[in-house]
């Protein structure tokens, strides 16, 4: 693909990701768009921010005229669509956020990218890919067996799993409708580098370190399915290239694992690689209230990506763990600059 791709949520965790990889993997060029919020920055790009093949767009997706002006100067030939807020405790306690993102702004793109479509030659038309980027949550919970599929109804529980079932929706009627070549992505739990620090596994690490005690909720018996960021970025570059139009397809790392099962595990490693003086790191954990409407189990079924496209997950939970855990231990000068302030507290207690 000779024309730019364009990454929405580019600076964010899991577009860094993408855009890191096809910097260093792929000839491409590559335009990151990100408003670059609290989750988002420029420090996530890392070695590629300065490429000649990359470039910088610090704009808001829900913006029409500026994205409108995007698709004019880069004439792109994709977009990756990424740009989100994620954080389901921030979305509880502040809902207005998740809907001019998450649903305006994917509203705003998918007309930009409608009418720059249009104006290209019919070569470039066919070849021009739109994929959007969503999650498993949109699909509700599960009980004790089964697995989603990508036909299982649609059940969100959340705010930003509302939001994100509404930017999928709209994303498939800009396809049925106006055949705009839309690519469609629902993923599990992601975790790895550069995890913005209020999500779990990064909570655990840093509460760790610190001698905090490790806010677990509810029983921790919740049960998710990880999947590792780089190993995302992969599956979606393979759905990229390879996807069939209007077709949707689930990215899981075959990791089931209970929310008690992953902090064990980040203690397990932290105890290895930074051992604690006094009683060990699991001895911090301290079981909290339940998060409101906090959906018992997800599991994803990813046999179609496999089966169609070929990927499959190559990093085990445990050398995952392992990996992410090294990462923070040494780049925790990125965890003080990311997190500028914030303190870690406890979001999601409005309800």
């Amino acid at each position: 693909m000779s024309e730019p791709i364009i990454v929405t949520g580019g600076a964010g965790f899991i577009g860094s990701a993408v855009v890191r990889q096809l910097i260093r993997d792929t000839n491409a060029e590559v335009v990151t768009v990100d408003r670059l919020t609290y989750a988002g920055h420029r420090a996530n790009l890392g070695p590629v921010l300065n490429s000649p093949r990359h470039t910088l767009v610090v704009e808001d997706i829900a913006d029409a005229g500026a994205m409108k002006d995007v698709f004019e100067e880069f004439q792109p030939g994709a977009v990756m669509h990424l740009a989100a807020e994620s954080h389901v405790d921030r979305s509880i306690d502040g809902p207005a956020a998740f809907i001019e993102t998450n649903i305006l702004g994917t509203y705003t793109l998918l007309e930009a990218a409608r009418h720059h479509w249009r104006s290209l030659d019919d070569d470039a038309a066919d070849a021009f890919r739109f994929l959007h980027v969503s999650t498993d949550e949109v699909y509700g919970e599960l009980g004790d067996e089964g697995a989603f599929h990508e036909t299982t109804p649609y059940d969100p529980s959340s705010p930003y799993s509302a939001s994100k079932a509404s930017a999928d929706h709209l994303a498939r009627a800009w396809h049925r409708t106006y055949g705009l070549p839309v690519l469609v992505t629902n993923c599990s739990n992601n975790y790895g580098p550069y995890q913005y620090p209020e999500k779990l596994i990064p909570v655990i690490l840093l509460k760790a370190l610190a001698g905090d005690a490790i806010p677990v909720y509810g029983t921790g018996e919740n049960v998710r399915d990880w999947l590792y960021v780089e190993d995302h970025a992969t599956a979606l570059r393979a759905v990229l290239e390879k996807g069939e139009l209007g077709e949707t397809y689930n990215i899981g790392g075959r990791a089931e694992r209970q929310n008690i099962e992953v902090v064990h595990a980040v203690c397990d490693v932290l105890e290895e690689l930074h051992p604690r003086s006094g009683d060990d790191y699991r001895s911090l954990i301290s079981f909290v209230e339940d998060r409101p409407g906090h959906d018992w189990r997800y599991a994803i079924d990813c046999s179609k990506i496999e089966r169609e496209l070929g990927w499959t997950p190559s990093t085990t939970f445990e050398d995952g763990i392992r990996q992410t855990v090294k990462w923070y231990l040494e780049h925790l000068d990125w965890v003080d600059e990311v997190l500028d302030g914030y303190d870690l507290s406890r979001l999601g207690t409005d309800a």
